[in-house]
């Protein structure tokens, strides 16, 4: 009673600040009448003024509205856990169970002000959006002659009479970390040479310049060579010869990668220059993704870099801002309401970055300045056309020829300064090719710049010099934006390079390894937090020499190798098969090296005493949680024998929140219970082990129970055997007239329908799932708190490729026209668990089998579901597998696709009728961890733990593309195409959200946020506990306890990227600091708050750092760019504040 009264009179005291706060805004309202809506000014008029007044009265009124409804939300969710008392698991009448709860208060409060930011309706003040562009393009594809997928340029030939035009030519050379051969063979055969060669040839002409940006393979070479050498290249990047562009770990894919994954691979590279060289990289160089996402501009930003290039924009794009001088414009992210998050970007404007299509409009003549094609080389120009070499006899003729390129391509851009890459893939790895292209081109430039008549300045220049130049020809600062310069919001996918080749056939192609990326991402976070925690504790306990603090080489080859991956040609799938190995053996061996780190971490952690810590490189305090026998096979949990004793197993829950939730783990009998350290018993629920659809297994068996987990923290609990009956699950299996034998085995019941096909459904105290009789697949579900029935059909479907010229290959997605029914010769079998902590419903399909899994728990963990879908199509021919949701929601055209897992962006997909302007592989966009479609009721988001392609061809409906198993090239360079198939498991969670309001304004926006429980939704399935159990041992195990890192809770916004320990100045030791990443998330408050389970709450985006963490004072907070470069001054102030969306990092020391 006490407790109820201490609520109302809280939720009481948020109520009334929320209506003080619509008075200040109705009173704001009143005294404002020159107030701008969406960025018009109001009419004179007065009957006009009060119109728009009450417009914007409604409006505030909508805005608060949603801000009560969170706080009523979360005051009747504390009221309820208020009336809640513990007690035994209960069936009841209608064949539920009840849980017992755990006493554990859960209160979600959200600040009135933390939801302004989804709903602020200020108009972005940009020129151009994205979402606009695709609208007014006729994506028409007229040939334009010479630049055939552009037009014909012409000018005056006084035009630089005044101010000459200023030309730099910029040599590179493109090295990609793995793709037709593996990075080690690249490296040896040609990138060695590459970088040993510009060595020597940078030092015999100080005008010379050369530009690289896979820091991958530098730091390799630099390994190789000798102190002399390495003073040598300090010396070129310091006087700006050579210049490191973006500086991360690779030129990273910026469709299917994680946020997570971007941010590391880019601090990787920074660290390592700023350690090995002592540059800071100024410039982004982007020339090979396939699409550009703006999560790159805005990390490239928050890095300090102030001007960055992009290279493959669907051709069309290219023209039209070709057309109207807009190839550089400041690029802004969708939520930017200022100017904060801008970063001036070049656009190239022709079809590729080599130097065929980089000097100028027309290919046949730029390739005869390409001085390695010279006759007699190993290539040549396909246009027939050889280069010829530069003597004082043509000199004249082949000047004037590329000045007129060079004029052609300026008139493109708004200054008149004009870059021209010198380039292409591997390029001089021969000293000849050096000499070829460096003294032909010092001929020519010293034939333009000794005549004056000419009005043309060209030299060798880096990216950032060409950048400076256009700063300095505008008159503004680097990274200033440049009047009449456009501002740009919005995204560059889907990309094509020609006719309608649309390259989204990379969203998905092998998924196996886009899978595997995101539980070794998730891993290397695991380990990276709690090493850095353990080594604190460790030095602050004195036990240091026993402490296996060189596992700090563990997690410097997981960056790397994560970073590697995150490469453009290896997370999107597109590289040879001996490649992928190569990539699947790095990320498997890392991945049970990070094992092994957070399992010493935790061994440490979790011990009542420190002086009881030995560490025995032979015999680990832990057992792995899972394990896979090859790097291209589907892990198995491990299985715990039980014997007389007990069995210990450590639960590590890698959030930053405290988690509910079901831990499942095997044991090799059925009979278990499973207690606290303090011998509470918990609840637990028995299941059977499956080795086929029909094939009980006799060795093991699955126990799941229920525990709370503390933040980042690590939970002990005690298995042994018991002598009381526990609570099994139920089986039902449909057989639909198949003529097979089921086994059965105690202690289960399993209940064999033979010709049924009745409808069924599973529930909990959420929602109730229905499902066909027919198909075995999800039909409907119903929400129970208003007993709404909502369609969310599951169908799947194949897709075939053309029969005639281009085919779909590992880029290309080139359908033979819509997606066709999966039909099955023989009619699934389906098996359906129902028990008290979970039911799942399993349906066997030929090339899939589909799993279902409902939670029977409050909170995020109940209130979605649990999708698995395990794939197999390698005895398919050109066909691709996808899963198709089909719902009432009357979503029409648009739909809401996140990018890299940071921001969400609404993809609008043309209506039928016009689906010959953009076909449908045009419509397919990554999807690397969520998409939802909604109404004015209704969300629907299927979250995803591997990047996958996804669309919506028709309203109400997702597709996503699972897998694809193609037998040809696509005609992209890759030459084979995509037959090393895997057993695939891909996981998803479908989330159904009530929207309490809609606003027309706030989904009228090119940017949308999802809610703080489908942030929590994404983050429960991303990053998995990791359960490990104790080793028996014949010793007495010393005493464990539970361990809890955090002493203050995290806000429900905020998410802990990482906390990785810094480099010593000792290569692959760890330093005494530590940095911190934080990101504040964006959130949208106009969806259903209730039932949610979240103990925390929004505190304006504010943290104080000093005593975050239990046991360890963190000091010298010093604030530093994303990449740890630029630091700021340290501050005694441990108080932290960030923005919506903001991620920052903070260069930490805890003792």
């Amino acid at each position: 009673m006490k407790l109820r009264k201490q609520v109302t009179v809280c939720g009481g005291a948020i109520f009334c600040v929320a209506v003080f706060s619509l008075y200040l805004m109705l009173d704001r309202v009143q005294h404002d009448p020159g107030r701008r809506h969406g960025g018009v000014s109001f009419p004179r008029n007065q009957i006009s003024v009060l119109q728009n007044r009450i417009e914007q009265l409604e409006q505030l009124l909508e805005e608060n509205h949603q801000i009560v409804n969170h706080i009523k939300d979360s005051v009747l969710e504390l009221t309820g856990n208020a009336d809640a008392h513990p007690g035994l698991l209960a069936l009841q009448g209608n064949g539920s169970w009840v849980l017992p709860t755990d006493n554990h208060q859960t209160f979600l409060s959200v600040f009135p002000q933390d939801c302004q930011f989804a709903l602020w309706n200020k108009e972005q003040n940009t020129d151009l959006q994205m979402l606009d562009v695709y609208s007014a393009l006729k994506f028409d594809n007229v040939d334009g002659g010479a630049w055939k997928q552009g037009f014909e340029i012409t000018y005056e030939q006084h035009e630089w009479d005044n101010e000459p035009l200023q030309v730099f030519v910029v040599p590179h050379s493109h090295n990609d970390p793995g793709w037709i051969k593996t990075f080690d063979k690249y490296y040896f055969d040609q990138t060695q040479h590459i970088l040993n060669n510009m060595l020597l040839k940078l030092q015999e002409d100080t005008k010379r310049r050369f530009i690289w940006a896979e820091i991958s393979f530098f730091s390799k070479w630099w390994d190789n060579i000798d102190a002399q050498k390495k003073a040598a290249v300090r010396r070129l990047a310091a006087e700006g010869q050579l210049e490191f562009v973006t500086g991360g770990w690779v030129m990273t894919d910026e469709a299917n990668s994680h946020y997570f994954a971007m941010v590391d691979q880019l601090i990787e590279g920074h660290q390592w220059l700023e350690n090995n060289i002592g540059v800071i990289p100024k410039s982004g160089w982007a020339i090979d993704p396939f699409g550009h996402s703006s999560t790159m501009s805005y990390l490239l930003k928050r890095s300090n870099l102030t001007s960055m290039l992009i290279q493959r924009v669907h051709y069309s794009i290219k023209k039209h801002f070709a057309a109207n001088k807009i190839l550089e414009f400041m690029w802004r992210q969708t939520w930017d309401t200022d100017s904060s998050t801008d970063i001036f970007c070049h656009l190239m404007p022709f079809y590729s970055y080599d130097v065929p299509h980089t000097c100028g409009p027309d290919p046949k003549t730029c390739c005869q300045f390409d001085f390695r094609r010279l006759p007699g080389g190993r290539i040549s120009c396909p246009w027939k056309v050889p280069p010829k070499v530069i003597n004082d006899a043509n000199v004249a003729e082949r000047a004037s020829l590329l000045l007129d390129q060079y004029r052609k391509k300026s008139k493109l851009f708004k200054s008149k300064v004009v870059l021209i890459p010198l380039g292409d893939d591997f390029r001089y790895d021969k000293a000849l090719e050096w000499d070829q292209q460096f003294q032909n081109y010092e001929k020519l430039f010293n034939y333009m710049n000794s005549h004056p008549d000419l009005h043309v300045q060209i030299q060798f220049g880096s990216l950032s010099e060409y950048f400076d130049a256009v700063y300095k020809a505008n008159g503004v600062s680097p990274g200033s934006k440049p009047p009449s310069y456009p501002v740009l919001s919005g995204d560059f996918f889907t990309y094509a390079d020609r006719e309608d080749h649309y390259w989204s056939g990379y969203f998905t192609s092998r998924p196996f390894y886009k899978n595997l990326d995101r539980v070794l991402e998730s891993h290397l976070r695991a380990a990276e937090i709690l090493y850095s925690l353990a080594l604190n504790h460790v030095r602050r306990t004195g036990v240091g020499i026993r402490y296996p603090v060189s596992d700090y080489r563990f997690l410097t080859e997981a960056r790397r190798n994560i970073g590697l991956f995150q490469h453009h040609d290896a997370i999107t799938g597109t590289s040879k098969e001996v490649v992928v190995v190569d990539y699947g053996l790095r990320l498997f061996h890392s991945l049970m090296n990070l094992k092994r780190v957070i399992i010493n971490a935790a061994h440490f952690l979790v011990l009542q005493s420190k002086n009881d810590y030995k560490y025995d490189e032979s015999s680990l305090f832990l057992q792995l949680d899972d394990r896979r026998q090859t790097h291209d096979t589907l892990p198995e949990k491990t299985v715990i024998k039980l014997e007389s004793l007990p069995r210990y197993v450590v639960v590590f829950n890698p959030i930053e929140q405290d988690r509910l939730c079901v831990i499942s783990v095997l044991t090799t009998t059925p009979r278990v219970k499973v207690t606290l350290i303090d011998g509470s018993n918990l609840p637990t629920q028995i299941s059977a082990v499956w080795k086929s659809p029909t094939d009980m297994a006799t060795d093991a068996y699955q126990v799941s129970f229920v525990a709370r987990l503390p933040a980042l923290g690590l939970a002990v609990f005690q298995l042994s055997e018991t002598f009381t009956a526990p609570v099994n699950s139920n089986v039902a299996i449909y057989l639909r007239n198949r003529d097979v034998t089921v086994s059965k085995k105690e202690p289960f019941s399993v209940k064999i329908l033979e010709s049924s096909i009745n409808d069924f459904f599973i529930e909990n105290q959420h929602m109730q799932v229905w499902f066909n009789g027919v198909t075995g697949l999800m039909e409907n579900i119903k929400r129970k708190d208003d007993q709404q029935e909502q369609k969310v059909r599951t169908e799947f479907v194949w897709y075939g490729t053309r029969t005639f010229k281009d085919k779909s290959g590992a880029y290309l997605f080139l359908p033979d026209g819509e997606a066709r029914a999966y039909i099955s010769k023989q009619t699934p079998i389906t098996r359906i668990t129902q028990g008290p902590l979970f039911s799942e419903v399993i349906s066997f399909y030929r090339h899939f089998h589909q799993i279902i899994r409902l939670y029977n728990l409050p909170g995020a963990e109940g209130l979605s579901l649990d999708v698995s879908i395990v794939v197999d199509i390698h005895d398919q021919v050109n066909r691709e597998l996808a899963m198709r949701l089909s719902t009432g929601i009357e979503s029409g055209d648009m739909f809401f696709t996140d990018l890299n897992a940071f921001q969400v962006t609404p993809s609008k997909i043309q209506p039928r009728k016009y689906f010959q302007k953009l076909p449908l592989q045009a419509n397919f966009y990554p999807m690397p961890a969520m998409a939802y479609i909604q109404d004015n009721h209704s969300r629907l988001t299927i979250h995803t733990a591997q990047s996958l392609g996804v669309s919506s061809l028709r309203s109400g409906q997702l597709e996503i593309i699972l897998d694809r198993r193609l037998m040809q090239d696509d005609n992209r360079g890759l030459g084979q195409g995509l037959k090393d198939n895997k057993l695939t498991c891909n996981r998803f969670r479908i989330l159904l959200e009530r929207r309490v309001t809609s606003n027309k304004v706030q989904d009228s926006r090119p940017v949308s946020f999802p809610s703080l429980l489908s942030h929590m939704t994404s983050m429960l399935m991303n990053h998995e506990v990791l359960a490990m159990p104790v080793v028996p041992r014949p010793e007495k195990i010393p005493p464990i306890r539970t361990w809890h890192p955090l002493s203050t809770a995290v806000p429900c916004d905020f998410h802990v990227l990482n906390v990785r320990t810094l480099q010593s100045e000792v290569a692959s030791a760890p330093g005494l600091e530590a940095a911190l990443i934080l990101h504040r998330k964006g959130f949208d408050c106009g969806l259903e708050a209730r039932n949610l389970g979240f103990n925390c709450t929004t505190t304006q985006g504010k943290l104080s750092l000093g005593s975050l963490f239990q046991g360890l004072d963190v000091v010298n907070v010093q604030p530093t760019a994303l990449s740890l470069l630029y630091p700021a001054k340290p501050s005694n102030n441990s108080l932290v504040f960030l923005k919506p969306m903001e991620i920052s990092t903070f260069r930490i020391r805890m003792v």
